[in-house]
């Protein structure tokens, strides 16, 4: 490895660890940010989907702005929008101005974590290239370990804000490391910027996401509702027509004809909402109706993120070998019962009995289905589109955390107690059963002898939390 080539590696670790860190911790302080600055339920809700809105609706037009700019261009760019909205979410004086703060962190995340992976993709080759992406999983994986702990650390003994200012010293030391590396950056000719498509998605995405977070305030029958949930539906329709008639789409829905890659995002939009939805309910309930410390509530979950680190590799070469087909099927399923074990639980649980079984069956279900998913939505088109097949597989698993995050009001009340807690445990489980029955029924094995692409891990299991 050369000099330039270890200092784009941890430019690319740095600028990844930073995002994944903020979506392991948000959780874990929701507690606190809504006794600080009111507003219950819906303030978590905006606090989390804000993000994910100009998140996922921007992480397709990072990568054509990769393009036209160059990637380096682009992530500087993400760390520094990302690194002041931390500073202004650090500092919010009331909840309005953190869910402001949370959508421009929003369209920092959108350029960081996909130009991270494209310099490493750009600047090593074969073997090379295998093992940066490796050690760039690796550091990125251990972002979940010490967030939640670091996140339960600062809410208990200092502050919640400090959850967000954690993020300035990575995001000034990859700004240095940018300024170190003084690389030439590459720009592609002739690709344009689909930005009606960019503002239809972002319309079609917050809109009706708005009317779900906020109809327990205003009611169905309010035309703020209404017409929010009508535009927001014609606005996607919109931009679904727009990326079937457009010379050079964010999303290629060619795609989708390709019957894994088709299938696989299906799979990924029942698993992650799953995620989005379970990963917000337990720790938040742990707190608010549990009465556990924020430490002890961040630390309840962390053997999901050890089972992952410790099993991932070997799932991922069993599923190499006998096909992703089985281990899409079981593993949602195992994950599912996992949740089901939950609805078990009382209002002031016992860890022991109560929680952990439930976290190490979940725990072991998404580590048997995460590599797998990956691997059969990405092998199953060529090697020259696996840039864009990942970008819109991250953008479906944001999307489907999106929406289960705006239900959340729907399913629990208007407040979360331990009958709304049991329904969302019943909804988490059955989508994540839903992803293993569409799995087991469309997802085929490749055919022996055929090409397999590599396959690019699209994000880590609790990102979309």
């Amino acid at each position: 490895m050369t000099k330039n080539q270890r200092l784009i590696l941890w430019i690319a670790v740095l600028a990844s660890f930073v995002a994944f860190l903020d979506g392991s911790v948000i959780t874990v302080a929701l507690p606190a940010i809504t006794r600080e600055l009111s507003g219950g339920v819906t303030t978590q809700q905006w606090v989390v989907d804000a993000y994910l809105i100009t998140l996922g609706s921007l992480i397709l037009v990072a990568g054509s702005l990769s393009d036209v700019y160059g990637r380096i261009v682009v992530l500087r760019l993400g760390l520094i929008i990302f690194g002041v909205a931390s500073l202004v979410c650090a500092i919010a004086p009331t909840s309005e101005i953190l869910i402001v703060a949370r959508g421009v962190q929003g369209v920092g995340g959108a350029f960081l974590v996909p130009s991270s992976l494209a310099i490493i993709i750009a600047n090593f080759r074969g073997a090379a290239q295998a093992k940066a992406i490796g050690q760039w999983t690796g550091f990125t994986s251990a972002a979940f370990i010490a967030g939640p702990l670091l996140g339960g650390l600062f809410v208990d003994l200092l502050s919640w804000r400090l959850v967000f200012a954690i993020n300035v010293l990575p995001i000034a030391v990859t700004l240095y490391l940018l300024f170190l590396l003084k690389q030439k950056d590459v720009h592609e000719r002739g690709v344009k910027i689909d930005y009606p498509g960019a503002v239809l998605g972002v319309l079609g995405l917050g809109l009706p996401v708005f009317a779900l977070i906020e109809q327990g305030n205003y009611g169905w029958g309010s035309p703020i509702i209404y017409l929010s949930m009508t535009l927001g539906i014609i606005a996607f329709a919109a931009f679904i027509w727009r990326e079937k008639t457009a010379k050079q789409p964010m999303m290629p829905l060619g795609l989708f004809r390709v019957r894994n890659f088709g299938v696989g995002n299906v799979a990924t939009t029942f698993i992650y909402a799953a995620l989005s939805l379970g990963g917000f309910l337990l720790p938040v309930f742990l707190q608010e109706v549990g009465e556990y410390k924020a430490t002890v509530a961040g630390l309840a979950i962390l053997p999901v993120t050890i089972i992952s680190i410790l099993l991932s590799s070997w799932i991922g070469g069993l599923a190499g070998r006998l096909g992703p087909r089985l281990f899409m099927a079981i593993g949602p399923i195992i994950g599912g019962a996992g949740y089901l074990y939950f609805v078990l639980m009382d209002a002031h649980p016992n860890y022991w009995v109560e929680v952990l079984p439930g976290v190490i069956l979940f725990g072991l279900g998404l580590t048997i289905t995460v590599a797998p998913l990956t691997s059969a939505i990405l092998g199953s088109i060529s090697e020259a589109q696996s840039g864009i097949g990942s970008a819109i597989n991250n953008a479906v698993a944001r999307v489907a955390g999106l929406i289960a995050t705006a239900m959340i009001g729907l399913i629990i009340g208007s407040r979360l107690e331990l009958d709304g807690f049991h329904r969302g445990m019943l909804v988490t489980a059955v989508l994540l059963i839903l992803g293993g029955v569409v799995s087991a029924i469309g997802i085929q094995n490749p055919k022996p002898g055929a090409p397999v692409t590599a396959a690019v891990p699209v994000q880590s299991p609790q990102e979309s939390s």
